[in-house]
């Protein structure tokens, strides 16, 4: 699964866009400097998410969505359409055409 996959998959659980998220891991003082853990445990307990798709989150409140591009443009099931992560919910996603047929 992708990176935007997970956050895709964690806003459809939710009915809420990552950014969302983001303002409400804010409004709880998490950010960047928090550990995994305290983010974890208010995600598993507000929104029943699990570890793997926690920690995709916890990448975004801690460190923003910029990520590595090791997996951007290759494809496959892994693979991101860009090294920015979006935040504003899959319907507005510029990159969902590109992740068409990649698995997603």
């Amino acid at each position: 699964m992708s990176f935007q996959a997970y956050l895709d998959t964690i806003e459809t659980k939710t009915g809420l866009t990552p950014r969302q998220l983001v303002e409400c891991a804010a409004e709880r003082g998490f950010g960047p400097g928090t550990t995994a853990g305290p983010i974890l445990d208010w995600l598993k307990a507000d929104y029943d998410l699990g570890r793997g798709h926690g920690m995709a989150l916890v990448h975004v409140i801690t460190k923003g969505p910029r990520i590595s591009d090791a997996h951007v443009g290759r494809g496959g099931s892994h693979g991101d359409a860009s090294d920015t992560l979006w935040l504003d919910g899959q319907a507005t996603n510029p990159h969902v055409s590109a992740r068409k047929g990649t698995g997603r």
